[in-house]
């Protein structure tokens, strides 16, 4: 606010243990994050913001953020989106707040499941449908694909983080494409922990997809929908052929907004799947705010001229922890045209051979995303 007077923008400060990051939204509402976790970066810290006043958005309206009429009214109502923000804070199997893509599961019959999935959006009457996994999609419409940022990756973080329900009739409004007029997020739990979601208007009611529907286009699939449910934490394939050293992946595809997070190859070698996925969050904040340019759409992307593109870096990688030969986690990142990725690799693998484990890698996922 001191600053604010003399028309200085301060946007972060630090003390010795902790890092302070603020953001002023549309000249109403100011968050502040304050933490004190070891190697924190101010760019994780800014996306959380954004993503916190995306999920306040999402369920209270734009209009009541920026025209407070009763302040203790509005502190009523963010009380629905604690819930939603407090999943930001923990130690999320999900990666979506950080890199801003939709956080996707690849499931061995993607076909089935995306034709019974398109069948019955269009029975429902809305256009808008995904399959969600523990907060990761498994398959999608084309229109939900073409959900804006932020609420793409908000959605389906919102039905994760939710209690278990049979179904829900839950309003939400679309941060990026209708901040002040609510939708509805209809889910259904198909199977536990897997539910099919549906964007809407006023109609369908509820009550209208009754269970001879889901039978006419879920029961024929139901196997393929049952190799879905372990797929959370994995969100790779059963069996899908990756190399014994590497121990966590992370997958960008940067035009089209999606990724695949996983921690789950050889999970029982040390790191623990917290540190783990720890290590490759403060690696994706590392890489993308130092090496890389910043993702396609951002405006600093659009002034950055070709001769500086022509010296972007295509990979890096770091040594983690004691610096003696055989010791110590390697991380890796890739970029090869939309597509980055991100490896934990385990201390035995050689760092002259890390650019081609990456590159191998990244071929073999290229088919999924």
């Amino acid at each position: 606010m001191f600053g604010q007077n003399l028309e200085v923008q301060l946007s972060s400060a630090r003390t010795e243990d902790t890092t302070v990051v603020w953001k002023n939204f549309h000249d109403s509402i100011t968050l502040i994050v304050l933490s004190s976790e070891e190697g924190t970066s101010e760019l994780r810290l800014e996306r959380l913001l954004q993503m916190v006043f995306g999920a306040m958005v999402l369920l209270v309206g734009l209009e009541e953020l920026t025209n407070i009429r009763n302040v203790e009214r509005l502190k009523k109502e963010l009380r629905a989106s604690y819930r939603l923000v407090d999943s930001f804070l923990g130690d999320s199997e999900r990666i979506g707040d950080l890199t801003q893509c939709v956080d996707c599961v690849v499931p061995p019959e993607v076909s089935l499941l995306q034709e019974a999935l398109s069948g019955f959006t269009e029975a429902a009457g809305t256009a808008f449908g995904s399959l969600v996994v523990s907060g990761r999609v498994v398959a999608a419409t084309e229109s939900w694909w073409r959900l804006g940022t932020p609420e793409a990756v908000l959605l389906p973080w919102l039905v994760g983080s939710l209690p278990p329900q049979a179904a829900r009739d839950y309003p939400v409004y679309l941060p990026h494409g209708s901040p002040t007029v609510p939708h509805r997020l209809l889910t259904l739990t198909l199977l536990p922990g897997l539910e099919l979601c549906l964007l809407c208007g006023p109609r369908p009611p509820l009550s209208q997809l009754d269970p001879q529907l889901l039978d006419r286009w879920w029961q024929p699939v139901l196997d393929p929908l049952r190799t879905c449910v372990p797929l959370g934490p994995r969100a790779l394939p059963a069996g899908f052929p990756l190399h014994v050293d590497v121990l966590g992946l992370l997958l960008l595809h940067l035009e089209l907004k999606r990724c695949l997070f996983t921690v789950e190859p050889s999970g029982d070698q040390e790191p623990s799947p917290e540190q783990r996925r720890r290590l490759l969050r403060s690696f994706y904040s590392l890489v993308t705010a130092t090496h890389f340019p910043p993702e396609p759409g951002t405006p600093e992307d659009k002034v950055e001229d070709a001769a500086q593109r022509a010296q972007v870096p295509r990979a890096c990688y770091l040594v983690s922890g004691p610096e003696e030969p055989g010791t110590g986690w390697r991380l890796v990142a890739l970029q090869l045209g939309p597509r980055r990725l991100l490896l934990l690799v385990s201390a035995q693998s050689p760092t002259h051979g890390l650019r081609s484990l990456a590159t191998h890698t990244l071929h073999a996922l290229t088919p999924l995303l």
